[in-house]
């Protein structure tokens, strides 16, 4: 996963929809093929048009870049979160964790230079589970070393909950789009 901008190059399928939306009242002969996806890079919800007599199965890695394309032909756009299909909500949190599994070093060094927002809030307090105390002792402990892993993370901040549950919860609230703050979904 990469913090920098720019636009996707691959993308994790949620759901594919061979005969379209069901609440597309068209004839099934106008209905466009549909992928939901979540972008690799930027965490950002994808509408995608896969290419004539292809299928793709969620967790699938789809290139969407601007070279060629094996199986997607077109991006709609950015797909808002509440018109993730149950599939896709149901494979989002387990592909999310591929994610953070797959990328660690990225999300643990959120932990090692996060920043605050004001005065009196602090970056790390706008993931659930963590209060100003909690804050507080991971500040503390970067200062010492930064953290290596989420392992290490758990091991010197007492009842610090599981870093990749929150990190998750963060990243969910993010794509829903009400957020102030944007840390991990970007675009």
């Amino acid at each position: 996963m990469s913090m920098e901008g720019g636009r996707e190059e691959w993308a994790i399928a949620l759901d594919f929809l061979p005969n379209g939306y069901l609440f597309d009242k068209r004839p099934s002969h106008m209905k466009t093929p549909i992928v939901q996806a979540i972008g690799k890079s930027h965490l950002v919800l994808l509408e995608l048009v896969p290419k004539k007599e292809c299928t793709i199965q969620p967790h699938e890695n789809v290139y969407i870049g601007d070279g060629k394309r094996d199986k997607i032909h077109h991006i709609i756009g950015k797909l808002p979160f509440d018109r993730l299909t149950s599939t896709a909500n149901a494979e989002l949190e387990f592909i999310l964790q591929d994610i953070i599994k797959n990328d660690e070093k990225t999300f643990v060094e959120f932990f090692n230079k996060a920043m605050p927002l004001t005065t009196r809030m602090h970056s790390l307090e706008l993931l659930p589970g963590l209060g100003k105390k909690r804050m507080w002792e991971i500040v503390e402990e970067r200062e010492k070393a930064p953290f290596a892993s989420f392992d290490d993370l758990k091991k010197r901040v007492k009842l610090m909950p599981d870093p990749r549950t929150i990190i998750i919860k963060r990243i969910l609230k993010e794509m829903v789009g009400n957020e102030k703050h944007y840390f991990f979904v970007k675009g």
